[in-house]
């Protein structure tokens, strides 16, 4: 029998394939042969438009010998949720290998390794090394859960967009897995060959970067539609007459719907972008004058690699409500506050208090993963109440726990009081 080396990729979105396509093309990955398993991991994904399906992926499909969905390989259960038990996982990794072909895998490369199905598929496709690809903002932070030893020690590198120069990422870095940077002009070019083969939109003055905040249980969706509603009423007091708002793929289109409706009395025209349209393809071709969001990874790209006005609204309230401490949109949330300026519902543009972002980052990974991260201890450092609970600070001993009062003194018993304690006792 012939053996077929082969690399195996997994992405979950448009903007995931983008960077492995981006990565074949600048020469970081083997050349034989390419299997992407894709997957949509919406809360109903037989109601979304799989990955492969999506217009902007023709332009990508070339870079693979072949594309399998493992939404179909493991249906009717869901991506997000299915992982196999240990008594299983030989029988299955025969089966997977059997079904996708795969004699021997040099290579895996996957996002997200620290859930599901990333990690499912990292303990089904074993006996071979692992590449792990950033999930953006969320690359700066530490590693969610911890990994079991062998997934771990098969994680070679994390390819990452080197979206804010000077800060080093701390996911993986527990485990000594070097950081390797994902270069800037391959990603660009192959946003640019997707935008050729996306749908034609119009355009807006300034954007509105979606996201999902309430499906996470962050906010309600109540407030979700009115951080939506305040960011768009501070475009329109900046005179802004017509914007592109660019909903989550995860997020349905109820967002929209709200963000239309409040749209009309500020005398705003607002467009949606289809969901499958890359933020970063919006970018490329509308070329908005000022882009705001909450915590979006596009944020940053859209300053970082496209030169445009990024601005955020919301983040204090989302730095408040994220719970537990450890949550892994944390660091997204603390960098996009400490950046970027920050719009507000009067139309008015503030720049950040200034901060030593590095630090600042080190100090929340510490607090969020104390016990995997015992280096970043902080030391002399301010901690700023917007990004540190003062709970988490006192169970690390960062802070000291205020003194409880003690029981006041009571006086000696008087002639009264042994009077009533006698007629106590004789009842």
């Amino acid at each position: 029998m012939t053996s077929h080396p082969t690399t195996v990729f997994y992405a979950s979105t448009l903007f995931g394939a983008m960077s492995l396509a981006a990565g074949i093309d600048a020469g970081l990955f083997g050349d034989g042969r390419r299997v992407l398993l894709v997957s949509s991991n919406t809360p109903v994904p037989e109601v979304s438009t799989p990955l492969d399906a999506t217009p902007g992926f023709a332009a990508l499909a070339s870079r693979f010998d072949e594309v399998r969905s493992w939404n179909e390989l493991i249906a009717p259960l869901h991506p997000a949720e299915w992982r196999p038990r240990i008594v299983e996982a030989p029988m299955l990794e025969r089966l997977v290998r059997s079904h996708l072909r795969l004699d021997v895998v040099d290579e895996l490369v996957v996002e997200s390794i620290a859930v599901a199905p990333a990690r499912t598929i990292a303990g089904l496709v074993r006996d071979c090394p692992i590449t792990v690809y950033s999930d953006g903002l969320m690359s700066y932070g530490p590693t969610r859960d911890p990994l079991p030893a062998e997934i771990f020690h098969r994680v070679t590198r994390l390819l990452h967009l080197d979206l804010v120069p000077g800060l080093a990422p701390l996911l993986l870095s527990e485990y000594g897995v070097p950081a390797v940077r994902l270069p800037e002009e391959p990603f660009l070019s192959v946003v640019r060959e997707v935008a050729t083969t996306a749908p034609a939109m119009a355009g807006g003055q300034a954007m509105i970067l979606g996201q999902y905040l309430s499906a996470l249980g962050v906010v309600t969706p109540e407030e979700e539609a009115g951080l939506h509603e305040a960011m768009l009423r501070g475009l329109a007091a900046r005179g802004y007459t017509g914007v592109l708002f660019k909903p989550h793929p995860s997020a349905g289109r109820e967002h929209a719907r709200l963000l239309r409706a409040a749209a009309g009395p500020l005398g705003v025209q607002v467009t949606v972008a289809g969901e499958s349209v890359p933020a970063e393809v919006c970018f490329a071709t509308l070329r908005p004058e000022l882009v705001v969001g909450c915590f979006s990874t596009a944020l940053v790209t859209a300053r970082r690699h496209y030169g445009l006005r990024a601005v955020s609204h919301g983040t204090g309230l989302v730095l408040e409500r994220l719970t537990p401490y450890e949550n892994s949109n944390r660091i997204p949330a603390t960098i996009v506050d400490a950046l970027l300026p920050r719009l507000s519902e009067d139309g008015f543009v503030d720049e950040p208090p200034a901060a030593d972002l590095p630090e600042l980052v080190r100090a929340v990974g510490y607090c969020m993963q104390a016990e995997a991260y015992p280096d970043l201890r902080p030391d002399g450092f301010s901690f700023d109440a917007r990004y540190f609970k003062r709970r988490r600070l006192e169970a690390l001993g960062l802070l000291d726990k205020p003194e409880k009062p003690g029981k006041p003194e009571q006086p000696p018993p008087g002639p009264l009081d042994r009077l009533r304690r006698k007629l106590r006792t004789t009842r």
